[in-house]
């Protein structure tokens, strides 16, 4: 996204929402009003670094399966984290503002020569670098590369998302695997992690009428792999919830309601001047209040993921 205004002025495009996203029911359940920014008012965001990279390090994780089996090594895997770092650059060249001052971190004097990219690359090429020690990739043929999915429930309800690799084994078992650029959450928080796998499984279920065998999280920020079976009773689990939330969501559209809800991740939200919780007031509600939000919606699919979700 291009750098947010000043005032955190809101599209001029607002709109009401006409289906689902893993990160966007995320958003939800963590807090109302981050949705509201997000999806009907769409106040940009500044990208990050730690976004940033892990688009590129997404992007390099699918295009080395363009490579023969015999060629997927971590030489050329380290060597092509500069080559995606250019093409998302020359896609978005406001991404070359994240070097030139500010830090890693945003808070800090970064260095404007050159210094602050080389470091930022080095620890996307190390990130590349320890997928070898989780996967063997080698050994894999992804059936599917950054597959988007979508379904419509019996209910109306549109789910849709983008799957980072489909893994089909040739006795025709399904398996989901998803990379996160960060550490692996302590147990107690995994549920919360495994949510977004399941969503992608019930898409899938409801697509192709089989249950995905197993469900992978690759983290490439602590070496670690979670994997997940999942059955039919946890995928009628997450339809249920999905309804609901999407019931929720539905009322605070029509009635411009989205309150608040804090956490320990307000410190690095990027709209906490506009949250009344902290002293900022929200730009006025850009929808008319309505009696009703019909679930139906035109099939005009809006953009996918992007480096900010």
């Amino acid at each position: 996204m291009l750098s947010a205004s000043a005032s955190g002025k809101a599209s001029s495009q607002a709109s009401p929402p006409n289906s689902l996203s893993p990160s966007r029911a995320a958003d939800f359940m963590q807090c109302p009003l981050l949705y509201r920014f997000r999806v009907i008012d769409k106040i940009p965001e500044k990208p990050t670094p730690a976004a940033t990279r892990g688009t590129v390090v997404h992007a390099v994780l699918e295009r080395l399966f363009d490579a023969p089996a015999a060629e997927r090594n971590v030489r050329r895997a380290r060597s092509m984290v500069v080559r995606e770092w250019e093409r998302l650059l020359a896609r978005r060249p406001e991404l070359a503002e994240l070097f030139t001052g500010d830090g890693e971190d945003g808070r800090g004097e970064g260095a404007a020569d050159g210094a602050e990219l080389a470091r930022w690359l080095a620890r996307a090429e190390e990130l590349v670098e320890r997928w070898f020690s989780l996967e063997d990739p080698t050994r894999l043929e992804p059936a599917e590369r950054e597959l988007f999915v979508e379904a419509r429930l019996e209910s109306g309800l549109r789910l849709r998302g983008i799957i980072d690799r489909v893994d089909v084994a040739p006795t025709g078992e399904v398996r989901i695997v998803d990379y996160k650029t960060g550490k692996a959450p302590r147990p107690e928080y995994a549920a919360d992690a495994l949510f977004q796998m399941k969503f992608y499984a019930l898409v899938l279920w409801r697509l192709r009428g089989t249950i995905p065998r197993r469900l992978q999280l690759v983290y490439l920020g602590s070496g670690d792999v979670l994997t997940y079976d999942p059955d039919e009773g946890d995928l009628l689990g997450v339809e249920r919830k999905l309804l609901a939330l999407w019931d929720a969501i539905r009322r605070a559209t029509e009635t411009g309601d989205w309150r608040p809800r804090t956490g320990p991740l307000c410190d690095w939200c990027a709209h906490r001047a506009l949250c009344p919780e902290f002293g900022g007031t929200p730009p006025p509600y850009p929808l008319m209040i309505q009696p009703r939000l019909p679930v139906e919606a035109s099939d005009d699919v809006p953009g996918g993921e992007g480096v900010t979700p």
